[in-house]
């Protein structure tokens, strides 16, 4: 049986007292959307996720991290996938914190390392429309990298369907901003550098009536965070790995 252990891996950890523009420079540069936050005896507090960021204005760089705790999935060593996946789908993160009994951080696991572990044993019901999300978060084609870094602050998601003339044309992630190198130089000179130029073009996409295990399939045999619902050419809806968890009895 696979467990907490078998997943762990290195996290980023804060210090109560940091500043807030330290957990902001981690989650735009890295591939966590979870900070974890620990006090000045470097037990467990919670944590802040990249929407804190937008809270930090060149007014207010000084901070920190402790106002915008919130409480965090926690699991522990021995605990098994399925505890995982039930903590993860509570809080709605990308990750759990695993802790000791004190409370010290050992280590995080992330959802998109046990989700192909779930999805393989576990039964899912139901189509995709009865767990997608109906409102979309869309960028268009010609908008600045800018604006798409801003959405991933605004909304938290990770990935989001890039349209063009109303159609879809492709998608674009925050994994593709931080592999391209674009977003440290868009932000620090003003590029304007357009979606259109970084976007993936070849986009996987499911019907609303097909089975939310078929959705599930596709989101682990590509390794993508979310896949846009098209009804004819009609973008109706998106699903997650959030909404595939949804499923699970």
């Amino acid at each position: 049986m696979k467990l907490a252990q078998d997943f762990l891996v290195e996290i980023p950890v804060l210090r109560f007292n940091d500043r807030l523009t330290k957990a902001r420079q981690i989650l735009r540069d890295d591939r966590f959307r979870e900070v974890y936050v620990v006090n000045d005896r470097k037990k467990l507090l919670g944590f802040v996720d990249i929407t804190d960021g937008l809270r930090v204005t060149a007014t207010k760089s000084n901070v920190t991290v402790e106002g915008f705790v919130k409480d965090a999935a926690e699991v522990y060593r021995e605990d098994t996938v399925e505890q995982l996946a039930r903590q993860i789908r509570k809080f709605r993160t990308d990750s759990a914190v695993v802790i000791d009994k004190e409370r010290f951080v050992i280590g995080g696991v992330l959802l998109s390392d046990i989700f192909p572990v779930i999805v393989s044993r576990n039964k899912l019901h139901g189509t995709v429309k009865d767990f997608m999300s109906r409102t979309v978060v869309a960028a268009q084609a010609t908008d600045t990298i800018q604006h798409v870094y801003t959405l991933v602050l605004e909304s938290g998601y990770s990935a989001f369907p890039v349209l063009k003339k109303k159609k879809l044309a492709g998608m674009i992630s925050r994994r593709d901003l931080i592999a391209g190198g674009r977003v440290r130089t868009t932000l620090t000179n003003a590029a304007r550098a357009t979606v259109e130029s970084l976007m993936v073009r070849d986009v996987f996409t499911i019907g609303p009536d097909e089975a939310i295990s078929t959705a599930a399939d596709l989101l682990v045999r590509h390794d993508v965070s979310r896949l846009p619902v098209l009804e004819g050419e009609s973008l109706v809806g998106i699903v997650s790995r959030h909404d595939v968890l949804s499923g699970l009895r």
